[in-house]
């Protein structure tokens, strides 16, 4: 079954002003992502503003990068949602659609106990091919809902598509208790992408990274030296990367995605409300600052590979 690994983008969902979707927007990015040679796309995850929009917008925004990657690269489409039934018809579409497979977060908000989250995730993987790919979603500090070592054994070693966890809080011993607690043809990767190279070198099988969607240079960079054993020069290449997650706000505001989207000549757009987009002072200094990285890092906004 076709996995996640190296630089997994988690996309940002263009919008326009009156917080219709920008399909277009979306096209482009899909392109401009996969040109920049990152390995996998994620959509319509936490990056997304994946509670904000309407099943219906999930899922054409689902098929609009399906269409546009065309087998390009894998799409695992992120299906999580508030209740069982909205996240079995979400991952149904994203099959029917042709994606590659899906992800889904922990049960949200309300608490949810042990039986109640191998029940939820049981239910998806029997609604679904065989061999379809299944990736757990575990982001604690969001969700409200943990996915314990034992439940992430359990689900890998007795739901045959279930075949993966992304993991995405900055959790080092849990991320090693993942790790040695499931098969190990078992995918983990980290979703903390300010750690990317110490997680490869723990075993990890890459990165779901949100800010690579917007400056997917460094993390592609950093993989390809990582395979190729230069880690003196990755461990450079991490540093890059750490400034402009910094930069960017590591994701505590999407508005930063979007607007640094829009500064390379992409179309981010705005947010969905309740969440504001920045204020033009604020966009001002964001683009200060990464004039300043693509200096001294020698990046530059050019689509250009």
């Amino acid at each position: 079954m076709k996995k996640l690994y190296g630089v997994t983008s988690a996309m940002v969902t263009p919008m326009l002003e009156d917080e219709r979707i920008d399909r277009q927007g979306l096209e482009q990015l899909t392109t401009f992502l996969i040109d920049k040679g990152v390995d996998c796309l994620f959509p319509l995850g936490t990056t997304g503003e994946m509670f904000k929009l309407s099943i219906q917008e999930r899922k054409e925004a689902a098929e609009t990068v399906i269409q546009a990657a065309d087998k390009r690269v894998n799409i695992f489409i992120h299906a999580g949602a508030m209740n069982t039934k909205d996240t079995l018809e979400l991952a149904d579409h994203a099959y029917q659609s042709g994606a590659d497979g899906i992800g889904v977060v922990s049960p949200a908000f309300f608490n949810a106990g042990d039986e109640e989250i191998i029940e939820y995730y049981q239910t998806i993987s029997a609604a679904l091919p065989g061999n379809f790919p299944i990736y757990l979603y575990n982001i604690p500090q969001l969700s409200g809902n943990d996915l314990s070592v034992d439940v992430v054994k359990e689900l890998a070693e007795h739901c045959g598509n279930i075949v993966g966890l992304k993991y995405s809080y900055p959790d080092f011993p849990r991320l090693s208790d993942y790790l040695h607690a499931t098969p190990e043809d078992f995918s983990i990767l980290t979703g903390a992408d300010g750690l990317s190279l110490p997680a490869l070198a723990m075993g990890c099988d890459g990165v779901v990274s949100g800010v690579s969607g917007i400056f997917p240079e460094p993390f592609v960079e950093l993989y390809d030296k990582y395979q190729k054993y230069n880690l003196e020069e990755a461990r450079q290449t991490q540093r890059a990367a750490g400034e402009i997650i910094k930069i960017l706000q590591a994701g505590a505001n999407m508005s930063y995605f979007k607007k640094a989207l829009d500064y390379r000549g992409l179309r981010g757009g705005f947010m969905r409300s309740p969440q504001k987009t920045i204020p033009p002072e604020q966009e001002k200094a964001a683009r200060e600052h990464i004039d300043t990285w693509l200096q001294k890092y020698h990046y530059t906004l050019s689509f250009d590979k």
